[in-house]
């Protein structure tokens, strides 16, 4: 989620764009709005486009810039990652500058403000209360004398997190990546923030990580931060996993590394719908699209089937931009990505809604659960007009790290199981072999690998007494009951 600085409250009048379904070019008009919520579509600020120019004296697509990155840092490795740093951050950093002392964090934890770190405690335990309710357990089948089937999780023991700090400084980051991590059991967790002032400077940022126990704390971002943590370079070993929001050079980068580590999702420019009806409060949903614009870029769309919820949005987005501290950024953001559309019916709604796959949906009609159940494809939903999406963002428990670019036709939002690794575990006795010999057999001369077939038939045909080891599981319980 890409940020920049604020800027001065919006003085013109905002020109936001409509789409009304069943006119001649409404089509066309959804098409291009779908292609603004894809990953490789740009969705960067004039800022980050007119850096990497600067930069590469090129205009490059952003999957270039990161290609480029992300080729250089495996190549290199760390003098590309500190070079980098340096180009984009305006920051020099050496080998030994580039992680911060644990000193650094202990003491911005001393110094912190005591309600804020109440308040982390509070979203903490939110967080792992919630998310330790879905942790995934070991299962077992067992049918006695022939065979038993398990199914283990063990916890990765290195991560890697991305913390975004362009232009503010996000501890709901930290606590939406770390928590579920902990809460699954990994061990070290290497945590990336920009060195700004709303990064890896920032002392609250510093005091939630001395808090939550985070030890590792590197002062990279951007692609170059997920390619270090992807590849390892001096200083930074290599993880087995990236997690964490971005802007769209840090999502692409992720994508791009992805199979050298593995990812949770694609969480790059923020998104969300909004559906509304004649039941909608007109300045609920203006300040919803707002909220999410206000990352700049982030797409924000309304679609309704009530035709007057267009002006009486339109009217309410005009006013609460100018009281908005971000509100040039948020209006530049609704005019560039937003869009207010027109559906002929709740059905054609909803088509629309399955079609962009949004990051955030929030669902502010008569009734929101009956229209959530005609989607299938979403990252979160957020029912009502009371559950506006920045309890899901800050405190509720679900991470609010969630696919967007569409990618949640396939994708989920960040949990603790995906930092469980899944192992199957069989055992087999001769007689439970001898059962099922038949039907392996007949599969691999059907596929006419002859070597799997013998590796049975010969088992099958030994007439030694072979007396197999006894499964782990079992020797546990005997130990046990052995107490």
């Amino acid at each position: 989620m890409p940020r920049t600085a604020t800027r001065d409250k919006p003085t013109t009048k905002p020109k936001f764009r409509r789409i009304l379904c069943g006119t001649p070019n409404a089509a066309n008009q959804l098409a291009a709005l779908r292609q603004q919520f894809r990953t490789d579509s740009e969705v960067v600020s004039a800022k980050q486009k007119k850096a990497t120019q600067a930069v590469f004296r090129a205009a490059l697509t952003p999957v270039q810039v990161v290609e480029r990155i992300c080729t250089d840092v495996q190549k290199k490795g760390l003098p590309a990652v500190l070079h980098y740093t340096e180009q984009f951050d305006k920051v020099k950093l050496t080998a030994d500058t580039i992680r911060v002392d644990p000193a650094e964090m202990a003491a911005a934890h001393a110094a912190a403000d005591p309600e804020m770190l109440d308040t982390i405690r509070r979203i903490k335990m939110n967080i792992m209360s919630f998310q330790s309710g879905l942790l995934h357990s070991d299962a077992v089948m067992t049918v006695s004398g022939s065979h038993e089937l398990q199914v283990r999780y063990r916890a990765l023991k290195r991560i890697g997190v991305c913390v975004p700090g362009g232009a503010a400084a996000y501890p709901s980051t930290i606590l939406m990546t770390v928590c579920p991590a902990q809460t699954a059991g990994v061990e070290e967790i290497a945590l990336v923030m920009p060195p700004t002032p709303t990064g890896a400077n920032n002392p609250d940022l510093l005091a939630v990580c001395h808090e939550l126990g985070i030890k590792e704390v590197y002062r990279i971002g951007g692609a170059q931060a997920v390619a270090a943590l992807a590849y390892g370079v001096e200083g930074v070993p290599r993880v087995q996993m990236i997690v964490g929001p971005g802007n769209q050079f840090v999502a692409l980068a992720k994508r791009h590394v992805f199979g050298h580590v593995g990812i949770d999702c694609i969480a790059g420019p923020s998104e969300i719908v909004v559906v509304g009806d004649a039941s909608s409060q007109p300045d609920y949903v203006a300040i919803d699209l707002i909220a999410q614009a206000e990352h700049s870029p982030g797409v924000s769309v309304l679609v309704t089937w009530h035709e007057p919820l267009l002006d009486e949005v339109t009217e309410a987005l005009g006013r609460l931009l100018k009281t908005q501290p971000r509100g040039e950024l948020a209006r530049e953001s609704l005019e560039r990505y937003g869009a207010l559309v027109l559906a002929r019916d709740k059905d054609e709604a909803a088509k629309i809604v399955e079609e962009f796959a949004p990051e955030h949906l929030h669902i502010q009609t008569r009734d929101p659960e009956a229209f959530a159940e005609k989607i299938d494809s979403v990252g979160a939903v957020f029912l009502g007009p009371f559950t506006p999406v920045a309890i899901g963002d800050y405190a509720a428990g679900p991470s609010h790290v969630l696919p967007t670019g569409t990618t949640a036709r396939f994708a989920s939002g960040l949990t603790a199981n995906d930092f469980l690794r899944r192992t199957s575990i069989l055992s087999f006795t001769k007689n439970g072999l001898k059962e099922i010999a038949e039907d392996v057999v007949f599969m691999a001369n059907k596929e006419g690998l002859a070597g799997h077939a013998c590796s049975v038939n010969m088992r099958i045909s030994d007439s030694s007494h072979v007396t197999p080891r006894p499964p782990k599981k079992a020797e546990k319980q005997k130990v046990a009951a052995g107490k």
